[in-house]
């Protein structure tokens, strides 16, 4: 364990490389799923823009509107997994990962492998959502 030397410092044993290079790569993973997501949901509407096609009767499919509302919804998850990446990564270069923002006590390791985006530890865990 790692004991604090000032402010920014905290007592949680982290490979802060280690978080930090898995956090980049999670991030990099999110990025080209979110353009790949964005540019399929801007190919949908460029499709769809000059089409009089009534695909809401279609018994063969799926819709042009349940498409574009999956895609977005999808986006937006992509988009709030990134800001999660982003603000662990802030915490990381901050000295407060690994600390839970409820109670100040250090996040289990094995919580944090699973998710390393955590903010709070297991028993705090309903009091952020």
């Amino acid at each position: 364990m790692v004991e604090p030397d000032g402010p920014g410092e905290s007592a949680v044993e982290v490979d802060r490389n280690a978080v930090d290079e898995r956090l980049r790569e999670e991030r990099d993973e999110v990025r080209a799923r979110l353009a790949s997501m964005t540019s399929d949901l801007q190919s949908l509407f460029a499709a769809s823009q000059d089409s009089n096609a009534d695909d809401e009767h279609d018994p063969e499919g799926q819709t042009i509107a349940y498409e574009r509302s999956q895609l977005s919804s999808l986006i937006g998850a992509a988009q709030d997994q990134l800001a999660q990446i982003d603000a662990a990564m802030a915490r990381l270069r901050g000295g407060s990962y690994g600390l839970c923002e409820v109670c100040g006590e250090p996040i289990a390791p094995a919580r944090l492998e699973a998710r390393p985006t955590a903010r709070t530890c297991v028993a705090h865990v309903q009091s952020t959502t």
